[in-house]
């Protein structure tokens, strides 16, 4: 391996808060101006050094291009009907972003771009955030965002003259454009323009509000539909009923639970529907006066419920079940109801009314995307994929439920040698937890095999299972892929979120340090092997695991993560967890946090693992402080040979949207260093 790293000298500060009587120090302080000249000066020296290190490593070459050979094959999503043309959106293999095609039939061989993502930067970082089309498909908005940021901007384009409006709307964030079905405008949510000298990327948001644009006038023109002056950090998301009738607001107090207002659209005050913050309600349609409500208040696997909006008569459509109901469909005259059981993915079609008409056969076992369409449509198209066969889509006849393939992606991967195993195992108070492995057949459990652990944890955010080019590539070189689902997402319904939430986080860490004690009992790998990695929330759980138990694991690969608890919530939209999290500003709340702050429970002297801390200078949800501060103190603390670096992107934000080029570097660098820090040889 290699040693002798000279880590930059990050100068510590008297910084020291008072919590309810307890005072903690805070050295890097500083970090947090994410403008100023001193953290960029930071910020290069410290990739200096990991990248002098990267650099150096024997494997990361052979890595980048086999990576880049095994995503270099044709992908498409499933087909849309918008007014008289069926859109698809395609990527040739390594084009930095997916473009969106077109064809009047699906039958014509010919087809033509419709709209380009990788004509508007040199390096792809520009990226379609969001799109929608008005109902008879002329008119198309479309949310751009830049350098991986979560501020958007709208935009028109004419699908029939192919030309932009002058119509831009700026400021957006956590919204698209909702139509009116005459398509004469557009719901969007959005903040005031920052003031001059606001720390764009970095402070906190506020107000949010909801506006009505009418095509061709200004954003100033633009009229405010809805705002919670009292709420300042609420987040609200408007639109209106098919018909025009009715106007909702669905406002939150963070990511979970949520409040509906309704209002005629020619009356001038909001009533509520539902109450919030305690349960989730999303309207999925409104026709004639019944809107369809789904919802997990008093079913924690969620139900789909009806209310007549005259006379507030309220009934279940879709009763609440043992099985999770992830997400309703509309297609047709029907409903197309999508359930997760173990994790996986299982779809039964009811009419609108709630009876049962079929369960829909899927072709294979997985995740399954899709099943939602206009009133109108005939057929539907959907995606299964799993960690052993790419993404096929499919055509379903709506009244006969027959399937046929439609495309099926064709990757240099031999999927046949490889196998995925659902296995489970008991976490500390004995809660049975699922766990997806994969790796080569006829795989050998002697304790020798690298081991890639991922995880999330929170949020009510599922980890069904997907292909990964990434995983194909471990896979090959006899690595074992595991993706465990931890309480805090919502595999088993509402019970399970909660679990892994607020006073109860402590569960979600014991679940995955389970599955790595398991993985390791079981002959998988061995902790010389082991590498545990997640991004957002997925970084909180890294970096606490490798907190709480640094000799468990060789390597250790927090991303993006949530790592400094006492002050995550007064950064851009840190309020909005508090939710989930808890907030220091609550005692009893501090009193759990303080104890797996991943930031504040690094202790001087310890050997850590192997650690490459990732981040983007432009994420602007996740602020790179989090990342800054972890990383200076784990150098500060750390004692042995294992290298602890940080990696910082430029012009990259907290993920979505990343152009290819960048995520494959970010993909290569990072097994590299698994293969150097658990002494794994590539077989080239």
């Amino acid at each position: 391996m290699l040693k002798d790293i000279d880590y930059p000298e990050t100068a510590r500060e008297g910084v020291v808060d008072n919590y309810h009587g307890v005072e903690i120090a805070d050295p890097y302080r500083w970090l947090e101006d994410d403008m100023s000249e001193r953290t960029a000066e930071w910020v290069k020296a410290q990739n200096e050094v990991t990248f002098g290190y990267l650099n150096a490593l024997p494997q990361r070459e052979a890595i980048r291009n086999r990576l880049t050979e095994l995503w270099n094959y044709p992908t498409q999503g499933a087909p849309a009907k918008r007014g008289e043309w069926y859109y698809i959106s395609r990527n040739s293999g390594l084009q930095n972003q997916s473009v969106l095609y077109r064809k009047r039939s699906l039958s014509d061989t010919e087809e033509e771009v419709f709209f380009d993502p990788n004509t508007l930067s040199e390096d792809g970082t520009v990226a379609l955030h969001a799109g929608s089309f008005t109902k008879d498909g002329k008119y198309f908005a479309y949310a751009l965002a830049s350098a991986g940021s979560d501020w958007v901007e709208i935009k028109v384009l004419d699908t029939e003259t192919m030309q932009p409006l002058a119509d831009h709307i700026k400021w957006v964030k956590f919204s698209g454009a909702s139509w009116t079905r005459d398509g004469r405008g557009f719901y969007y949510s959005a903040y005031d323009a920052p003031k001059e000298g606001d720390a764009v990327y970095s402070a906190q948001n506020t107000n949010q509000k909801v506006y009505f644009h009418r095509l061709g006038t200004t954003q100033k023109e633009d009229i405010l539909i809805f705002e919670d002056k009292k709420n300042p950090l609420h987040y609200h998301h408007g639109g209106e009923s098919e018909d025009g009738k009715w106007q909702f607001i669905t406002s939150s107090a963070g990511t979970s639970g949520t409040q509906l207002l309704y209002k005629a659209k020619n009356e001038r005050k909001w009533r509520v529907l539902y109450k919030g913050f305690e349960y989730d309600y999303m309207v999925l349609d409104c026709y004639e006066d019944e809107v369809m409500v789904m919802t997990n208040d008093n079913a924690p696997n969620y139900r789909l419920v009806g209310v007549n909006l005259k006379t507030g008569a309220k009934y279940d459509i879709i009763p609440e079940g043992e099985s999770l109901l992830e997400s309703v469909g509309l297609a047709g005259k029907y409903l197309f109801a999508e359930y997760l059981i173990d994790a996986q993915n299982k779809i039964y079609q009811y009419d609108r009314k709630g009876n049962l008409v079929r369960e829909v056969e899927l072709p294979i076992i997985g995740s399954v995307g899709g099943f939602d369409g206009e009133r109108e449509d005939k057929e539907v198209y959907y995606a299964v994929a799993n960690y052993t066969s790419p993404s096929t889509i499919y055509r379903y006849d709506i009244e006969s439920g027959k399937s046929e393939l439609y495309h099926r992606s064709e990757v240099k991967f031999d999927c046949e040698n490889y196998e995925t195993k659902q296995l489970f195992f008991e976490s500390k108070d004995g809660t049975r937890v699922p766990m997806f492995v994969s790796h080569k057949k006829g795989l050998k459990l002697n304790g020798n095999n690298p081991c890639y652990l991922y995880g999330y944890g929170g949020f009510q955010i599922n980890l069904t299972p997907s292909f990964s080019t990434t995983a194909a590539m471990f896979m090959e070189q006899g690595g074992v892929y595991c993706v465990v689902n931890l309480r805090g997402g919502s595999e088993y319904g509402e019970e399970w979120h909660k679990g892994g939430m607020l006073e109860n986080k402590q569960n979600v860490f014991d679940d995955f340090i389970s599955a790595a004690e398991h993985l390791i009992k079981e002959g998988y790998t061995s902790s010389k092997k082991l590498a545990i990695a997640g991004g957002s929330n997925g970084g909180l759980l890294v970096g606490a695991c490798m907190t709480q138990r640094p000799d468990l694991y060789a390597v250790a690969l927090p991303a993006v993560g949530v790592l400094d608890m006492l002050r995550y919530h007064l950064f851009t939209i840190g309020h909005g967890w508090v939710v989930e999290y808890g907030s220091s500003d609550n005692k009893e709340q501090f009193d759990y946090l303080i104890k797996y702050s991943p930031l504040h429970n690094l202790r001087e002297g310890v050997e850590y693992p192997a650690t490459l801390v990732t981040t983007g200078d432009h994420d602007d949800r996740v602020v790179p402080a989090h990342s800054f501060k972890f990383a200076a103190e784990l150098q500060h603390c750390h004692k042995g040979d294992n290298p602890v670096l940080i990696r910082i992107d430029t012009n990259a934000g907290h993920g979505a949207g990343k152009p290819t080029s960048k995520r494959i570097e970010e993909i290569a660098d990072t097994f590299a260093f698994i293969f150097e820090n658990t002494d794994t040889k590539y077989k080239r």
